[in-house]
């Protein structure tokens, strides 16, 4: 089966997708970790990408702290909807961060054994509430803000992103939303007809 490099599934396009190479466990060995997971099938992910397997190589952490780092995106930005694969995103930034600045690698590595300090072992392995008051505990403090910082655009500002919450993408260039896709957001309540007026055509 086809692995898809995170980097890849991050743009969407048909040209992305058949350019994408497949990751083989030479190629995986590389970095100091890998990452990887699936997409759920029928989702609107696995409806764009080539495969239903990821992968994200890492270049400066390891994968115990890429897994905990994408457990705390989690964390700050709770999205049961929202796949580990765009979460991922948010490690790939901190890991290239992290490869270009040796006090970002220590930051986040330092920041990753409290969190497992504070959830009393493996801050991955714990139960929800006692990652809650890790995440909680480090509140104010660099190795917090470095992560929350990455994790507005990372999370948020993808293709992938935009395919899980149903953003059709920017619409100014082709005459706004008003006659493309204005009301069509599967995830919130159907207005009333009166607050929704027909569009003055002029």
């Amino acid at each position: 089966m086809k692995t898809i490099p995170i980097v890849h599934i991050r743009e969407r396009g048909d040209a992305a997708h058949k350019t994408a190479p497949t990751l083989t466990r030479r190629s995986l060995l590389k970095g100091t970790g890998v990452l990887i997971g699936t997409l759920a099938i029928g989702s609107p992910l696995a409806l764009l990408a080539p495969s239903t397997v990821w992968a994200l190589e890492l270049a400066a952490l390891d994968q115990g702290e890429g897994e905990a780092l994408l457990r705390m995106g989690r964390v700050l930005y709770p999205h049961e909807r929202l796949p580990d694969a765009v979460y991922a995103l948010l490690v790939k930034d901190l890991d290239a961060a992290a490869a270009k600045d040796a006090a970002v690698a220590g930051q986040l590595r330092a920041g990753v054994a409290s969190l497992d300090k504070l959830a009393g072992g493996s801050f991955t392995a714990a139960a929800p509430d006692r990652q809650l008051a890790a995440v909680k505990a480090l509140e104010g403090q660099p190795f917090f803000d470095t992560v929350r910082g990455k994790c507005v655009t990372a999370l948020y500002d993808n293709e992938m992103a935009f395919a899980t919450f149903g953003y059709p993408g920017s619409s100014w260039e082709k005459g706004g939303y008003i006659l493309r896709g204005f009301q069509d957001l599967k995830w919130l309540p159907a207005p009333p007809a009166a607050a929704s007026p027909p569009p003055y055509m002029g």
